[in-house]
Formats: structure tokens, sequence, C-alpha cells
């Protein structure tokens, strides 16, 4: 039987927010020396780009290809990663958004997660390519996104995936994006995703133009990256005029918006906007599975510790809900 790790709450511990400091979880001390000093900028974003593929080889650990067939169509979109697994355990899928601050990352990140997954729960993972800011501002990532997402649905039958059954996710940018897409979705009808899966989403821009949050160091990514992954992927000032889907954070209607699950840690700058997020789904009628981690900094499931094991194992117990 699955039991939950001590540090996880699916309650907010209001006594701490996006301003208190909060230290690092002792088990990510080590990652956090590694990382925390991390800081994407105007002048920073296309060294990382550069550099994210020999520092994903340096710092997380190598994906395990082990019972899984990779396809990478160039053909769809920006580019669909497709994970199937050898043997068929569910006719699901998850549709996996990469993280990135809008700014950096591809659809290759995933595959690591997109395996274990895949492997673990025999269903099919999706990784779409998506524009980035400030090349490719809103609203071409989330267009790119739809291409991609209708695709899957044209080709569900002959991929052997009921497209009843696909969970939409997402990674930190990626949750935030996947959090609009679905909103986007929802609005034009037709196929829904079944649930959403929103891993430290990035989810209201108007947090980068808090000067209290600027002020306080948050570890892999603080207020001074935020401001400029918001404003590179709205082309304009965050927390100026809202367009629908763009900010997922900002819209007020959430009803009818398919079951979720959020999950962040108390150290990570995000912490507010996703338990605000989570709140007002919740109030507007919709299933809500929330995770809240202490000591918890963004990112912190991508080392290597029982912390981000059991987070990861939380999602799994999540998507088993839905995809089979």
């Amino acid at each position: 039987m699955y039991t939950q790790n001590k540090n996880f709450s699916s309650k907010p511990d209001y006594g701490i927010s996006s301003s208190s400091q909060v230290d690092t979880a002792d088990e990510l001390l080590s990652f956090d020396k590694k990382m925390g000093g991390l800081s994407i900028n105007q002048k920073t974003y296309k060294v990382f780009r550069i550099l994210s593929k020999f520092l994903g080889n340096i710092l997380m650990p190598k994906p395990d290809t082990t019972g899984v067939v990779i396809t990478d169509n160039k053909n769809v979109s920006r580019g669909l990663l497709i994970v199937n697994p050898e043997y068929q355990k569910g006719d699901g899928a998850l549709f996996l958004i990469h993280g990135g601050g809008y700014v950096v990352g591809n659809y290759k990140d995933n595959l690591a997660y997109a395996c274990d997954i895949t492997r673990e729960l025999g269903i099919s993972v999706l990784s779409p390519a998506y524009g980035l800011g400030p090349e490719n501002p809103f609203p071409c990532g989330i267009n790119d996104l739809y291409e991609s997402w209708q695709w899957l649905l044209d080709n569900a039958s002959a991929l052997n995936i009921n497209k009843e059954k696909i969970v939409i996710g997402g990674i930190s940018a990626g949750g935030g994006i996947a959090a609009g897409l679905i909103q986007k979705i929802h609005d034009e009808g037709g196929t829904q995703p079944v649930a959403q899966l929103l891993i430290y989403p990035m989810l209201d821009d108007r947090v980068a133009t808090k000067p209290e949050l600027t002020e306080r160091a948050h570890r892999v990514w603080n207020n001074v990256s935020n401001y400029f992954g918001w404003k590179s992927y709205l082309g304009r000032e965050p927390g100026s005029e809202f367009i629908e889907y763009s900010v997922p954070g900002r819209r007020e209607n959430l009803s009818g918006l398919p079951p979720a699950w959020i999950g962040v840690g108390t150290a990570d700058l995000f912490l507010d906007e996703d338990r605000d997020y989570a709140k007002r789904l919740k109030d507007d009628g919709v299933d809500v599975s929330y995770v809240e981690v202490a000591g918890g900094i963004h990112a912190f499931d991508t080392a290597n510790t029982q912390l981000g094991i059991d987070f990861k194992n939380e999602q799994r117990e999540f998507l088993k809900k839905f995809i089979y």
C-alpha cells in the first residue's frame, strides 16, 4: 500500500508564504548547491539553451529506456516525442509539456520522466514542442500545443489510445501553459482531457511585479528570472492587460475544468499562486488533489532523493485514477 511522505500535506500551511524565508529540506541541500544559484535573464537565456543538453547530462540521471519505444515525430507542429510501452497496461495517455520558464527547454527534456511513467504504468506519454519567448510570444506556444493536441485526437486510434482518457500535464512553465491550454480546449468544446497534472506550475504573471518577492532569493527560479520569463512569453509587461489563456491564474471562471493535481514545495516562488489556483478550482466545483512539500525548492523532484521519488509517486497515484 502506498504511504504518503511525512513532508507532504494536502492542506496549505498558511504560516508560510512565497515571501517567507523557508529552509531547504535537508535531503535537497546537495541539489540546492548545484542548482540554486542559476539565473535566467536577457543576457543568459541563449547560453542556457546551448548548455541545456550538457547540463541535463551532468545534473540529471540518464533516462532508463528499457521497456519503451521512442518515436521523435518532427512533422507534428514543432515536434512531438512519443514514448510507447512495449507492454501496454492501459489505453489512456499523458500529454506532458516541458518547462523552462517559457524561454528555455525543449520537448526532449521530458524523456526520463516519460520513460518512467510509460514503463511503470504501461501507457503512452507524448511530449510536444512549442515556441518559446521572446522570439515566439503568446499565442505562438499555446497554438503550437493546441495543434499537437488536435493531432493526438485525430491519431489516437492508430496509437491505440482512448482519446477520452488523455491527461494533460506540465512541469513548471509547462504546467502553466498546460493550464491555459486546458482552458482553451474547454472553451472550444469537443473532446476534453480527462484530468490535468500541474507540477509546480507557473500560473500568474502578477507575481513577477512584486518587489518583496524579488528581494527574496528563491532557489533555482527567482523572481528576476520570473519577470524575464513572463515578459518574454507575453510580449509585454507582466501584470498588464489580461488576454484569455495567456495567464491561466487570472481567469475568473474555472468551473467545468477537469480534475486537477497540483504539487509545489514550500520554498518555491510559485507557492502562493499554486495554492490560490487550487483553491479557486475547488471553489468552482473542480475536484482537486493538492500536495504541498515542506522544504521543497523549485524542481526538487529532478534530484535523486526520496522526497523527489515520493513526489512522483503521488503523481502516478493520481494518473492511475484516469488512464485505465
